[in-house]
């Protein structure tokens, strides 16, 4: 199911929408804005996620970071 609804968006938002389409990389300028929105949702949720693993188990400290570098590689 989908619903059609009116929104206003800055003009350079849409005219990038628009070379979108254009280049091939979006059936349409609606695809373009729901494919930006279904990252969103992601983005949201994962943020929801993470914000409740703090509340249960805090925030990670100095050492954690040290750590996850350590085994990242990145340290």
């Amino acid at each position: 199911m989908t619903t059609k609804l009116a929104v206003s968006l800055p003009d350079r938002l849409v005219a990038e929408a628009k070379r979108a389409v254009q280049a091939g990389r979006a059936d349409s300028v609606s695809a373009y804005v729901a494919r930006a929105m279904e990252r969103q949702v992601k983005t949201d949720t994962l943020a929801e996620l993470l914000d409740e693993l703090d509340r249960l188990h805090g925030r990670p400290g100095e050492q954690d970071f040290e750590w996850a570098d350590r085994i990242l590689g990145a340290a």
